[in-house]
């Protein structure tokens, strides 16, 4: 049966610190290795710093962030009501592009692709909804050579 825990607060730079530190702790007490718990507080945080510098424009809100352990799948859910913004539909950069010619931003929409397992956004009654899973199998690049 899962288990699901969440914290709401203020979509603030002052709260990043706290709101890493409870995916962190929740993947802990799923079982998730050191190693891969420092890869979910770097998704996590490029996700919740998303919202906390473009949902809401120059208006106040919340942010929630709700950990879900199921018995193979740690789930993240960074729900805000700010305005529309699916990550997903922003281009991956071209990381082979000489930095001097490639935009600025985007790098860190790419590196929570890179570092989760799968990412779903939705758009529901008015709050966007930013879902991150990590499974418990190893995954390949994981594997010895």
């Amino acid at each position: 049966m899962p288990v699901s825990v969440n914290i709401r607060l203020p979509a603030k730079l002052v709260h990043l610190e706290q709101l890493v530190d409870f995916v962190a702790n929740c993947a802990q007490r799923h079982g998730i290795t050191h190693k891969r718990v420092g890869e979910i507080k770097v998704a996590a945080e490029e996700a919740i710093v998303n919202v906390i510098n473009y949902a809401y424009g120059e208006n106040e809100g919340d942010i929630e962030v709700v950990c879900i352990s199921e018995d193979d799948r740690f789930i993240i859910k960074i729900v805000d009501s700010g305005s529309p913004f699916n990550l997903l539909s922003h281009k991956d950069p071209d990381i082979y592009m000489d930095m001097s010619e490639r935009a600025i931003g985007g790098l860190g929409i790419y590196l929570i692709k890179k570092l989760v397992d799968y990412i779903e956004y939705k758009r529901e009654n008015e709050s966007n909804i930013v879902t991150l899973v990590i499974t418990n199998k190893i995954r390949s690049e994981q594997l010895p050579a």
